[in-house]
């Protein structure tokens, strides 16, 4: 089983960030899986994952995950309590990739992988929370399972194809920034509405001239 080349595994340190932010559990289990089945020569920082006790309660949490996620309201309040959890840990798992090199290289790799996996989960816990200011729930499980997809593309896509990777990552990175921003302009026009109904002000949603749209659907008001 040869041994990553330096394109692979920077690459790798990016998927590991990135993809931190959407599915932590998930990367863990499949990187801990892909190291025990031999498809891939972890480096040393990461080979922990290939343990089977974090590969069980990685597992487990996969599993709790897989269902919380795609239940409207549920997914956002799961969204809030890993804010605090996601971030960090891509920041470690891609800064694991260089740890036996030690000094710059790791933690240049902890920064962009926690940066990558800030971004990921900002452009994924705003999306889902303005999905989720419609009444169906169909669009919440699809975008659940577009990203349970998209974190096994991106962690073979590193490695099997790293510079196509990084390509294909710097315009995740464009979309998810305008993805942010268009979905809180929304958030807050919507919180701004529920704060002036609580307070007893008229709500300018009752007007025609005011329309309150979400940003996935062109018809529906809120």
């Amino acid at each position: 089983m040869p041994s990553l080349d330096t394109a692979q595994l920077i690459a790798l340190a990016g998927a590991l960030g990135w993809a931190s932010g959407i599915r932590l559990y998930l990367v863990v289990l499949l990187t801990g899986l892909a190291g025990l089945m031999g498809w891939v020569s972890l480096p040393q920082g990461l080979q922990v994952l290939a343990n089977p006790v974090v590969l069980a309660v990685s597992g487990f949490m996969v599993f709790i995950e897989f269902f919380a996620d795609k239940i409207p309201g549920l997914d956002s309040l799961w969204d809030v309590v890993h804010s605090v959890i996601r971030i960090p840990a891509g920041a470690a798992l891609a800064g694991s990739v260089f740890s036996a090199d030690g000094g710059a290289m790791a933690l240049v790799a902890a920064l962009l992988g926690g940066t990558l996996a800030a971004t990921s989960f900002a452009a994924k816990a705003t999306t889902r929370a303005a999905i989720n200011t419609s009444p169906e729930p169909l669009t919440n499980i699809v975008a659940s399972l577009l990203e349970d997809g998209l974190v096994p593309l991106g962690l073979w896509a590193a490695v099997a194809h790293p510079f196509v990777f990084v390509a294909v990552l710097a315009v995740l990175l464009v979309l998810s920034i305008w993805l942010i921003r268009l979905c809180w302009r929304f958030l807050r026009q919507l919180f701004s509405r529920v704060a002036r109904i609580f307070s007893g002000k008229p709500d300018p949603g009752v007007s025609p001239a005011f329309r309150l749209k979400s940003p996935f659907s062109k018809n529906e008001h809120v």
